[in-house]
């Protein structure tokens, strides 16, 4: 039951194994917080649930991870604060697949700055501002905007890849 149920969360075989392993051992480490005569049903699904949503917060705070096949040619170490320069933007932008790219170079010039400084960079929203000159409200209307044209131009590619449902 407790594998149904993560199966259904995580929509992966390995996810909602992992995922019903983590529950119970959790279930186990604080069987002495369980209350007698409680439903154990509900006290576990709990349980399973709440270490779902905690797992995926975890991972939504975390970077992409990306596996490189080492055939990449060396670039030089860049400081993540510097100013962006066309070298620091050109080597984010050949970790990227080349339709990737692609969708970044066709987004209108204010809205690919705000993208690349946000999501490659990993700038603030404040950072952001003070490096167009322009409101924080821009900027994450620039940013919404932008990943809205990039989430339309690469939907086949996310869905070919398994990255959309």
């Amino acid at each position: 039951m407790l594998y149904a149920v993560a199966l259904n969360l995580t929509r992966n075989a390995a996810d909602a194994e992992d995922l019903t392993q983590n529950a119970v051992v959790k279930a186990l480490r604080f069987h002495d917080k369980f209350k007698e005569g409680t439903y154990i049903k509900a006290w576990l699904l709990t349980i399973l649930r709440n270490t779902f949503i905690n797992e995926y917060r975890k991972r939504s705070r975390l970077p992409l991870q990306v596996e490189l096949s080492g055939t990449e040619a060396a670039e030089t170490p860049v400081t993540p604060n510097s100013p962006a320069d066309v070298n620091h933007v050109d080597a984010l932008l050949e970790l990227l697949d080349d339709e990737v790219r692609l969708a970044v170079a066709e987004l209108p010039e204010d809205f690919r700055q705000a993208v690349i400084m946000a999501d490659l960079e990993e700038k603030s929203y404040k950072e952001i501002a003070d490096i167009m000159g322009c409101p924080i409200g821009t900027v994450m209307s620039r940013l919404y905007r932008g990943r809205k044209i990039l989430r339309g131009q690469l939907a086949d590619y996310a869905q070919h890849r398994g990255l959309a449902r």
